[in-house]
């Protein structure tokens, strides 16, 4: 066992043990290292802000405090995406900077594969906040929502049923998602549409249908596709 994972697991022994706790003995004996291995680990945890308890002399050891912890989770890198975008939209919203901490912590304990693919996913996330003005339109989110979710995660082609802003219905529109992106508080998908061999600008809330494909695409620049990236616009950042 390396030591990043003998760290989650004696996370997870002190809290089954509840508040009867273990003993550095037992810990050592448990995870067979030193005793003084199992010092440094606790330390080491305790600086990474987990409140666990420790009692010195015959018969001390080592506690979770059940209250301020939870139980294992495992998030996917969407649902980290997803905090990190909100975190974004709403930087002054009340314990937004807790928020900021919880999600720092939530991206340590990710396994290195799934944080790289966070890191992936929301780099194709990109906000212009600058250009929103006033209070943001609450719209409920369109079903093809989710498929456009999957479609960007997933890097496939994805087939979708458009209505433009004069009315005009497509249908079956062949697109490699590239990226969304927020601009005067509308989500819109950015993609290479193959019926127009061009990048195009699809608003989230006029895609009518869209459906999943098995392809997969290889990544275009955003920059080759759509030109100069426009000022005040960035891609949502982890961490």
């Amino acid at each position: 066992m390396n030591r990043t994972d003998r760290l989650y697991a004696i996370t997870d022994e002190l809290r089954r043990a509840g508040t009867t706790g273990r003993t550095s003995a037992q810990l050592a004996a448990r995870f067979e290292v030193a005793p003084r291995t199992v010092k440094r680990d606790v330390t080491a945890l305790q600086e990474a802000g987990v409140p666990i308890w420790a009692t010195a002399g015959p018969g001390g050891g080592y506690a979770l405090d059940p209250a301020a912890t939870l139980p294992p989770l495992t998030f996917t890198a969407r649902e980290a995406t997803a905090i990190a975008v909100a975190l974004t939209l709403g930087p002054d919203l009340p314990f937004a900077p807790d928020g900021r901490a919880a999600l720092t912590k939530l991206l340590g304990a990710m396994p290195a594969a799934d944080r790289s693919s966070a890191e992936a996913l929301s780099g194709r996330v990109w906000v212009r906040t600058e250009a929103r003005c006033g209070s943001p339109v609450r719209r409920a989110r369109p079903a093809a929502a989710r498929v456009v979710d999957e479609a960007i995660r997933a890097q496939v082609v994805v087939v979708i049923d458009y209505t433009d802003r004069d009315g005009r219905s497509t249908e079956r529109r062949r697109v490699e998602p590239l990226t969304y992106a927020l601009d005067r508080d509308e989500w819109f998908l950015l993609g290479w549409c193959r019926r127009r061999r061009a990048g195009r600008w699809f608003r989230l809330d006029r895609i009518d249908r869209a459906v999943l494909t098995t392809e997969h695409v290889e990544p275009r620049d955003l920059r080759e596709v759509f030109g100069p990236i426009p000022a005040g616009a960035r891609p949502v950042v982890l961490g």
